[in-house]
């Protein structure tokens, strides 16, 4: 049974048998989703799925189809035929993750597989998500991760219908993302000599040094991989706090000219925070202006968060701003250094993001906002006229531990499988008229604790195949028992995790 469960689901006697000339008949405008299921279906199964005008499987675009909504899709398979349908690519995109599902498990090993017999069950499928943004944000400043993983991460994110990777490319302890004119932030930023091992109240430390960068070319890629998936990357550049590794490269952006700091080796919040001075800003700049031509993402997330003012309050340029613009304290240049950026990014047609503290700061209306701390903060930013993505700690930080076993991997303080299927990111009770405003949810994966792909991997799933099922379906359909409870799905879902070689946890029975 498929994960997330479809909007409607009719289940048939009988399958569609796939054979060495079973041919897909594809439609004008659905090239692309038949490109995606041949190169997705016939590593493991060995069918070639060649494009001819009598084939069996018929992918067809059609406009008309507009109550699918922009990313649903239909899908009828018979024992002679199997039709997808839908009024967008986006839609057949998704309907083709749906027809790899429905095949055996093996058939989504990246190697071929020999002696399964390649059947789809019989079944009528309308489907269409709850939200619009339904994703998982990556750090990879805190653990560089190789540049083919990220692609295996999409690939993921799209088998589960999430449509949107949150790339964390900077913070404090690295800078991933080559800038024309700035070349110390990947030549000196990338690299910390050493890394804490576990949880910042151990003692150890790993003594070599950790690091790594991607070239531009790697990260187009990446978005291009992406887009034939279905999946936007939306990237973020930390500021003005997270910001450790830009100041080891650049120390002059900082709040003391004279200060040289390496890059932190630490986790947590680190207090240096850059300055406020006119060159800081326009490095800023100079930063999202590569940083919008790199990914054409309509959002660019700018941090916000955890930006304490200690720098600011020692520092005389910063209190001198501070006076100048007449504001109450040093700790208002946050605010007020945000809504310069996000002016900026607004003026070029982009919508800036912000973890929810930033909102303190009384940011432009267009700025969307993602709460974390709790669900009153998210309630706070659609009351103030912002736009929310729900990303809630209790429910999507998946780097705390699954369980609440003391040797568990994760930071302590579980968020249990159940406490992300059980929730409701946008609940009628508390919104009302106001649910509209949140536009999706996000899963978090700060890799502090996560030095591997291999420990990304097990700490999302099958978390984030609970997070795909909230976003994707409507309030209380989560909640179906039997054969089409998330709990008996996720089991054969497991056997298609096995195939796929991801590295993930088995629920308790």
């Amino acid at each position: 049974m498929l994960v997330p469960l479809p909007s409607r689901l009719h289940e048939r006697s009988g399958h569609f048998v796939l054979a060495q000339d079973t041919a897909l008949r594809v439609m004008p405008g659905a090239e692309a989703a038949a490109d995606l299921l041949r190169s997705t279906v016939s590593p493991s199964t060995g069918l070639p799925l060649p494009a001819r005008s009598d084939g069996r499987i018929t992918l067809t675009l059609d406009p008309a189809l507009s109550g699918l909504g922009p990313e649903g899709y239909g899908v009828t398979i018979s024992r002679q035929a199997v039709l997808l349908r839908a009024a967008t690519p986006d839609g057949l995109r998704h309907g083709v993750q749906t027809l790899r599902q429905l095949l055996p498990p093996p058939a989504l090993s990246a190697t071929p597989v020999r002696g399964v017999p390649w059947e789809l069950p019989c079944v009528e499928i309308t489907d269409r998500p709850r939200f619009p943004w339904r994703g998982a944000m990556l750090d990879v400043a805190r653990h560089f991760m190789p540049i083919a993983f990220l692609h295996r991460f999409v690939d993921l994110l799209a088998l589960h219908k999430l449509n949107v990777l949150h790339l964390h490319l900077t913070d404090d302890q690295g800078w991933r993302m080559p800038v024309p004119g700035w070349p110390a932030l990947t030549a000196t930023g990338a690299w910390r000599p050493r890394s804490r091992l576990g949880r910042r109240t151990g003692g150890l430390w790993d003594e070599r040094p950790h690091g790594g960068s991607y070239t531009r070319a790697e990260l187009t890629g990446l978005v291009a991989h992406a887009a034939a998936r279905g999946v936007t990357v939306v990237p973020e550049i930390e500021m003005p706090g997270h910001a450790r590794a830009a100041l080891a490269a650049y120390p002059h952006l900082g709040n003391d000219p004279g200060r040289e700091l390496p890059i932190w080796t630490d986790w947590g919040v680190c207090d240096t925070v850059l300055g406020v001075h006119d060159e800081a800003l326009a490095f800023c700049r100079d930063v999202l202006t590569e940083v919008m031509d790199v990914f054409p993402s309509r959002h660019v997330h700018i941090g916000g968060d955890e930006c304490p003012a200690t720098d600011w309050e020692t520092g005389e340029q910063a209190r001198r701003r501070a006076r100048e613009l007449g504001l109450p304290d040093a700790a208002a240049l946050r605010g007020w250094f945000l809504r310069q950026i996000a002016d900026f990014l607004i003026a070029h047609g982009r919508t800036p993001v912000t973890w929810d503290e930033a909102e303190e700061g009384a940011l432009p209306p267009e700025v969307m906002t993602m709460p974390w701390r709790t669900t009153g903060h998210a309630r706070a930013a659609v009351a103030r006229g912002h736009r929310v993505v729900a990303t809630p700690i209790r429910h999507t930080y998946l780097d705390y531990a699954p369980t609440d076993d003391p040797d568990a991997l994760g930071h302590p303080g579980a968020v249990t499988l159940q406490d992300v299927i059980g929730w409701d990111p946008a609940p009628a009770a508390e919104y009302g008229a106001d649910a509209s405003a949140v536009l999706g949810a996000q899963a978090q994966l700060w890799t502090e604790l996560m030095p591997t792909p291999a420990h990304v991997e097990y700490l999302a799933f099958p978390r984030l195949a609970a997070l795909a099922e909230v976003a994707w379906r409507a309030p209380g359909a989560v909640h179906e028992r039997g054969p089409r409870s998330f709990d008996a799905r996720l089991v054969r879902h497991g056997a298609r995790l096995d195939a796929l070689g991801v590295h993930h946890r088995t629920p308790p029975a």
